[in-house]
């Protein structure tokens, strides 16, 4: 079977995201070697440069495709429940949960601001989980669920609360008791916001 161009470039991308990904993972942005990255998938050096223009635009690609992997699990978790505000409260708990892993750690909370700065940084959430969790709120308030809060706003103030509490997380010296900690007190946080809306 002929390969394509298009297939050939395809994979040379795939794999170099896919090393890429373990090696910002271990040594982080500052410390990884683009020489180590292209020999062990591979490639030459002008590959890596001709798909991604700099170790950066690399980087931003390893980013890219973990943001978006984390709102695929986010919304496949959501929707093994039919009820949309265990869809919310199920999607929060997963976010939370993702600080635990070392690609997230690193690459999503502790290097992307850095490398990418905060504009760049927030844009991708913006698409990727910030987007899951702004349709579950817009349910909710037109299911009467929650108060009709301005819902830019609360997506916000939500999505804010969360990526701190994912980076403490992430920095905690006991990881595992502060995840414990974060989702009692969100979920909590949450069921007032619901609570109000019940409220005759």
């Amino acid at each position: 079977m002929t390969v394509t161009k298009a297939q050939q470039k395809e994979a040379t991308t795939a794999r170099l995201i896919q090393v890429a990904r373990e090696v910002f993972t271990r040594d982080g942005y500052a410390n990884a070697a683009t020489e180590e990255i292209v020999q062990i998938a591979g490639v030459t050096r002008g590959a890596l440069y001709h798909h991604f223009g700099s170790k950066e635009g690399l980087f931003q690609a390893v980013f890219s495709a973990l943001q978006q992997q984390m709102a695929q699990r986010i919304e496949t978790a959501s929707a093994g429940h039919d009820d949309i505000w265990e869809q919310l409260v199920t999607g929060c708990r997963v976010f939370l949960e993702a600080s635990l892993e070392p690609d997230i750690q690193r690459i999503l909370l502790v290097d992307a601001p850095a490398v990418l700065g905060w504009s760049v940084w927030r844009e991708f959430d913006s698409q990727n989980s910030m987007k899951s969790l702004r349709e579950a709120l817009e349910e909710l308030i037109a299911r009467e669920q929650i108060p009709p809060l301005p819902v830019d706003a609360l997506t916000h103030l939500l999505s804010g609360a969360m990526n701190e509490a994912a980076l403490w997380i992430a920095q905690s010296a006991n990881a595992s008791a502060a995840l414990a900690e974060s989702i009692q007190a969100l979920e909590h946080l949450l069921r007032g916001l619901r609570l109000h809306a019940q409220k005759p």
